[in-house]
């Protein structure tokens, strides 16, 4: 039965994107790692407008609608969600794919390969100010309301993530208003930031309620020899903490994964430097 599937994405599409993350977002839509974020690339893999947006899926575009998106500090006031009917990968084979935040060069009836360009990536009201431009991603049945935001099925990463050791410091590798991207190392293999117990950090560390723990233990996480949260499968419940980076009050982390695993220091109105040497620590306190 399809409510009892799950959607396997392999190391080879995934390798087709710079990032990747399942509970990076505030969303419900991405509980339970029940949809993907993919982040082409553009500067520090952060992704831009106008970027082209490769598919994730092989299929036949069933339909494509213009969404209104909430008033925002960043994006446009519309979105575009485009729905194909999977051949490939397997595990979405007959299964519906729901993608977000592109605006469509295909139509209705097109026959699309993985990939292939959907069009081009767009910031929408539905993005913090600190997120780079991404596609969207969910699968549900074909007979599914495909304009719920919520009810797709769980996610999962066709890949033995590597985990990379984090000692919280990095040199700033690109800047905004409300972030600061720390330079990373790619490796030419799919990895995440580790846990000190095993598996990969997945999510918003705290400003998120909850992140992810892939490929990890049950049970309390650490991070750079800190307790930040307690995992119940994938999910990790973030605990109440406190951000800093060189001293300064920081809003959090967003930890991502990929052939360029990310840190995201966010931090509206920032002072940091582009170059600059960055070093985070946590707090167990109240939640800036």
């Amino acid at each position: 039965m399809s409510g009892d599937r799950t959607v396997e994405l392999s190391a080879g599409t995934l390798e087709r994107y710079a990032r990747f993350s399942l509970f990076n977002s505030p969303y419900p839509a991405h509980d339970e790692g029940r949809a993907i974020d993919l982040y082409p690339g553009g500067r520090a893999g952060e992704g831009f407008d106008g970027e082209p947006a490769p598919s994730p899926v092989a299929g036949r575009v069933l339909s494509i609608e213009t969404v209104r998106a909430p008033a925002g500090p960043v994006g446009i006031d519309r979105d575009y969600l485009i729905v194909i009917s999977c051949t490939a990968p397997n595990s979405a084979r007959g299964l519906a794919a729901r993608i977000l935040h592109v605006d469509p060069s295909v139509e209705p009836g097109d026959e699309v390969g993985i990939g292939d360009s959907l069009g081009t990536l767009v910031r929408t009201g539905f993005f913090d100010p600190w997120v780079g431009a991404h596609l969207h991603v969910g699968f549900r049945p074909l007979e599914a309301d495909h304009r719920r935001a919520s009810g797709s099925l769980p996610v999962t990463v066709g890949a033995d993530l590597r985990p990379v050791p984090w000692d919280g410091t990095g040199r700033v590798a690109a800047v905004g208003e409300t972030y600061a991207v720390l330079r990373g190392s790619g490796s030419g293999t799919l990895a995440g930031i580790g846990a000190d117990g095993g598996g990969v950090l997945d999510g918003g560390l705290p400003h998120y309620a909850a992140g992810g723990l892939l490929g990890g233990p049950q049970g309390p996480v650490s991070f750079g020899g800190e307790r930040v949260g307690v995992a119940d499968g994938r999910t990790v419940a973030w605990d109440d903490l406190g951000v800093r980076a060189n001293g300064d009050p920081a809003t959090g982390l967003s930890l991502s994964c990929g052939l360029e695993p990310g840190v995201t220091v966010v931090s509206p109105g920032h002072s940091l430097e582009a170059g600059e040497r960055v070093e985070v620590t946590l707090e167990r306190e109240k939640r800036r």
